[in-house]
């Protein structure tokens, strides 16, 4: 669990609704069906008119991401690649062709496959740097499906309350009820900028951060893999590994033989 994101949501939330009851307001005044349904359909329309299909039910799927936060398993992939590079060391990188159907990682998978076929390093840097950036590139669009919505929503509450004013403006002969369907008129506004602000941007800002954290691990392995190919030394695999890692992961640990 991300606790940032959970906090951070719960603190935007109380600070306002507290700041709504302060001021003498009630949460029935914000609590509006119809604003929602204009502001998150109108929005969502406008995504889908943007983005393929596939990549808006890709980012709702990726959406978990910005709550939950993959296992950090970079240092169980150092140990890995300390494994693989003692094998290769002592028996040739060919005998890492036994160990390809017990990896999970497609990314390493494929650098180790090439590895094993004898692919020279410095054409499997290319082809593996080159498989990379088409991913990254087709995950960019996950994150922007989240920043066009967070561009579109405060415009289409605005759109929103130009339609409640519409009606009332049609009622003025009610008087007295006409300062009362202005206030609800403007609950689209607040939809619009709330969800924006407290919500689509700053998903789009945590999704870019996994994509990194992503990005980075696939980064690791093919390293890891190149220098495995050139020989490298374990012990200095291991110090060269541990570059990738945030400082609260470097912890001390005695080197592999």
């Amino acid at each position: 669990m991300d606790k940032a994101s959970f906090f951070g949501l719960l603190v935007a939330l109380v600070g306002i609704i507290t700041g709504l009851l302060l001021e003498g307001g009630n949460l029935g005044q914000v609590f509006q069906p119809t604003a929602a349904l204009i502001v998150f359909g109108g929005t969502l329309g406008a995504v889908m008119l943007q983005f393929p299909l596939h990549t808006v039910l890709s980012a709702f799927r990726r959406l978990a991401q910005v709550f939950f936060r993959p296992e950090d398993e970079n240092r169980k992939l150092i140990d890995k690649m300390l494994v693989f590079a003692n094998k290769a060391r002592r028996s040739g990188v060919v005998s890492l062709d036994a160990d390809l159907k017990s990896i999970d990682e497609p990314f390493l998978k494929q650098a180790l496959t090439l590895a094993v076929d004898g692919t020279e390093p410095v054409e499997l840097r290319k082809i593996m740097t080159l498989s990379l950036d088409s991913r990254m590139e087709g995950e960019e669009r996950v994150p922007a499906v989240f920043e066009s919505a967070g561009g579109f929503s405060p415009t289409i509450g605005i759109l929103g309350a130009v339609l409640g004013l519409i009606q009332v403006m049609q009622h003025l002969d009610k008087i007295e009820e006409v300062g009362k369907g202005i206030a609800v008129a403007f609950v689209a506004t607040i939809y619009g900028v709330g969800a924006a602000n407290l919500f689509f941007l700053p998903a789009a800002g945590k999704l870019r951060l996994r994509m990194r954290e992503e990005h980075q691990r696939c980064e690791m392995m093919l390293e890891g893999v190149i220098s495995i190919l050139e020989g490298i030394n374990p012990r200095m695999l291991e110090v060269k590994l541990s570059g990738f890692l945030d400082e609260r992961d470097k912890e001390p640990k005695e080197l592999a033989a």
